[in-house]
C-alpha cells in the first residue's frame, strides 16, 4: 500500500511539472557533417578564417548564465549563454542570447591575434565595463538576478558583445577581448530578443551587406536602453579577401547534394515551373516596342536576347501567339524543370550564400481573404515569366546550413535551420510553393498577406507534385571569375513578361460590388498597396536585376 501511495504522490508531482521549454534542446541537422569528406579541400570549412591579423572561430557550444520564462517571442521569455570550448589562444569576444521559443541553435564567434604586432595588436582587454542592465529589482520569472556588462574598450578599438555575470561584480578585465578598430564595421539591430520597458536585447548583423561588403557578424547581442540604432558594439570586418574561403567546383556541388531543397507543389496547381531553355524551345516569344507586329522566336539559351544591362521597356518576352501553344506553355513542364544557383559570398566572406531561382513560364490568378468570405480576383495577379527563389545560408567555418531565405512577393524571410522541415532521412530543406502565386513557405497553411484576416491568399499544401532542386545548373559565382560560364539569358535585363493593358479599376469594380463597404475600402487598399510586378501590370524582370542579386536578402 505504501509503494502504491508513492507511485501515485510521485504522478501527481510529475503532471505538474512545468513544461519543458523548446530551447531546452540543442538542434541539430538530421545528418551530422562533422568531418565530412565532401567539405576537405583548400580554406573553405577549415574551422578558422584570418580576418587580417585577427583569427576567428566559430563557436557553438554554450553554457547557460540566467534565463527568463516570460516576455518575448510567444512569451516564454529568453536565456543568456557564455561560449564554452573556446580553443587554446582563442578569446571571447562577447555572450549569446537567443529567445526560448525556439531549440538552441546559434554561434559566437572568438579570435586570437595573429599580427604578430606587440606594439598595436589586433586585440586588446577593456580597460572597464559599464552596468547596461540588471535585473535584480524586476519581477520576473528568472533564475536570479542577471547583470549586463559593456566593455569598455581602449582608445583605438571597440567592444563587439557583452559580458554577463550572475552577481554585481564587475567581471575580470581578462574575460573579454575588444577588437581593433580598422577590424570592426558599423552593425544595426535585425530582430528582438526580448523587452522589458526601455531596455532591449537585439540580434545584430553588419549594417552593410552584400557580396562585397566586408562586414563580419560576431554572434552576440546588443543590450541597451532607449534607442536600437546605432547598437553600443560594433561588428567585425573582413581586411583579408572575401573569397578566401569560399567553396570550390567541387565543394558547391557536394553542398547542393546534401542541401538542395525538396519544392513541394501545391495540389490543385496548374501553373508549374520549367525549364528555361524548354521555355524557349517551346514557342517563346522575344517583342520589340515599336514592332510588336513581328516577334521573334526565342533561340535555346536564349542567345539572341539583348545582352546590353538596361531594362529601358524596349523589349519584353512573352507566350506563343497562338491559342493551343499559348495554354500548353503556361502551364509548364515539371520534368524539365532545375534550379538556377548563384553562388555568392556573404557578411564578409564568412557565410555563402546559394541563391537556388526557379522559373515559371506563367503565373496565376490571385484570391483574396476578406473575413468569412473567398473572393477571385479576376486577372489581378496574373503575369508571364515568373521567377521565385530559395537562399540557402552556409557557415564557411564547417560548411552546416544555418538558415533558409523564402522569397514571398518581392519580400521574404530567413528562417532557421531549427524551424525548417527536411525531408526524412536526410539535410534537404522541404519548403512549400503557394498556389498560383509561386511565393516560397516553410510550412503548409494559409498566409495571408494583409492583416485583420482581410488579404491576399497564399495557400500551401502538399500533394503529389515535387520538385528535387538537385537537379541545379550553376549559372553564377563571380569570385570563380572565368571557372563558371553565365548563360545569355541572364544578362537578359527586360522584362519576361509583357505589361499587362487592364484596368485595375475595372477589375476592382467587378471583385466590389458584393462586399460592404468597410471591408471594400481595406481589401483595396492592401491591393494597391501591392507592387505592379506582384498585381499582375508589369512584366518581371530576372534574378540579376533583381537588389539581392548582388546584395544580401530583404
Amino acid at each position: 500500500m505504501g509503494t502504491c501511495l508513492t507511485a501515485c504522490c510521485y504522478m501527481g508531482n510529475f503532471s505538474k511539472k512545468k513544461q519543458a521549454l523548446p530551447i531546452e534542446t540543442k538542434f541539430k541537422l538530421p545528418v551530422p557533417i562533422a568531418n565530412s569528406s565532401w567539405l576537405q579541400g583548400g580554406d573553405f570549412a577549415s574551422g578558422v578564417i584570418d580576418l587580417g591579423g585577427v583569427q576567428v572561430s566559430q563557436i557553438s557550444t554554450f553554457n547557460k548564465v540566467w534565463s527568463t520564462n516570460g516576455g518575448g517571442p510567444d512569451n516564454q521569455g529568453f536565456t543568456m549563454f557564455e561560449p564554452s570550448g573556446i580553443p587554446q589562444g582563442f578569446f571571447m569576444l562577447g555572450c549569446y542570447s537567443q529567445p526560448n521559443n525556439k531549440p538552441l541553435f546559434g554561434w559566437v564567434l572568438v579570435a586570437k591575434d595573429v599580427s604578430k604586432c606587440t606594439s598595436n595588436p589586433t586585440l586588446k582587454q577593456p580597460i572597464d565595463y559599464t552596468l547596461v542592465w540588471d535585473s535584480a529589482s524586476m519581477k520576473i520569472n528568472q533564475d536570479g538576478p542577471i547583470y549586463v556588462w559593456l566593455p569598455t574598450a581602449p582608445d583605438g578599438y571597440k567592444a563587439v558583445g557583452h559580458v554577463v555575470t550572475t552577481t554585481s561584480n564587475k567581471p575580470s578585465l581578462d574575460k573579454i577581448r575588444c577588437v581593433r578598430s580598422d577590424l570592426t564595421d558599423q552593425c544595426e539591430t535585425n530582430s528582438l530578443i526580448w523587452e522589458s520597458g526601455s531596455f532591449n536585447v537585439y540580434d545584430v548583423r553588419p549594417n552593410n551587406r552584400g557580396i562585397q561588403a566586408p562586414g563580419v557578424r560576431v554572434g552576440t547581442f546588443a543590450a541597451q536602453n532607449g534607442s536600437a540604432n546605432p547598437p553600443s558594439i560594433a561588428c567585425l570586418k573582413n581586411n583579408n579577401g572575401i573569397s578566401k574561403y569560399m567553396p570550390n567546383l567541387q565543394q558547391i556541388k557536394a553542398i547542393l547534394q546534401a542541401y538542395s531543397p525538396i519544392m513541394c507543389l501545391h495540389p490543385d496547381e496548374e501553373y508549374l515551373p520549367s525549364s528555361v531553355d524548354w521555355f524557349f524551345s517551346n514557342g517563346a516569344l522575344l517583342y520589340t516596342k515599336g514592332q510588336e507586329s513581328n516577334p521573334v522566336a526565342v533561340t535555346p539559351n536564349g542567345t539572341n536576347l539583348p545582352q546590353d544591362p538596361n531594362n529601358d521597356g524596349a523589349y519584353w518576352l512573352d507566350l506563343p501567339s497562338d491559342a493551343a501553344n499559348k495554354e500548353r506553355v503556361k502551364k509548364g513542364d515539371l520534368q524539365s524543370a532545375k534550379s538556377y544557383v548563384h553562388v555568392k559570398p556573404m557578411l564578409g566572406g564568412t557565410f555563402t550564400d546559394f541563391a537556388m531561382w526557379v522559373f515559371y513560364p506563367f503565373n496565376g490568378p490571385s484570391k483574396a481573404k476578406v473575413k468569412f468570405i473567398n473572393v477571385k480576383l479576376g486577372k489581378i495577379g496574373e503575369h508571364v515569366g515568373d521567377w521565385e527563389h530559395v537562399t540557402l545560408r552556409v557557415s564557411n567555418f564547417n560548411g552546416e546550413l544555418w538558415q533558409v531565405y523564402f522569397s514571398q512577393h518581392s519580400k521574404g524571410t530567413w528562417v532557421d535551420s531549427s524551424q525548417i522541415e527536411f525531408q526524412s532521412g536526410g539535410n534537404k530543406p522541404l519548403y512549400y510553393s503557394s498556389l498560383h502565386g509561386h511565393a516560397s513557405y516553410p510550412h503548409t497553411g494559409l498566409n495571408l498577406q494583409g492583416s485583420d484576416d482581410i488579404g491576399i491568399r497564399n495557400d500551401t499544401a502538399k500533394g503529389d507534385k515535387f520538385m528535387d532542386m538537385k537537379a541545379f545548373e550553376l549559372v553564377s559565382a563571380e569570385y570563380l571569375g572565368s571557372a563558371v560560364i553565365e548563360p545569355p539569358w541572364l544578362n537578359y535585363f527586360r522584362e519576361w513578361g509583357p505589361k499587362i493593358d487592364y484596368n485595375i479599376d475595372v477589375e476592382l469594380k467587378k471583385i466590389m460590388k458584393f462586399l460592404p463597404k468597410k471591408l471594400k475600402s481595406a481589401l483595396e487598399n492592401i491591393l494597391r498597396s501591392l507592387p505592379s510586378e506582384v498585381l499582375g501590370e508589369e512584366g518581371p524582370t530576372g534574378p540579376k536585376v533583381k537588389n539581392n542579386w548582388s546584395g544580401d536578402e530583404v
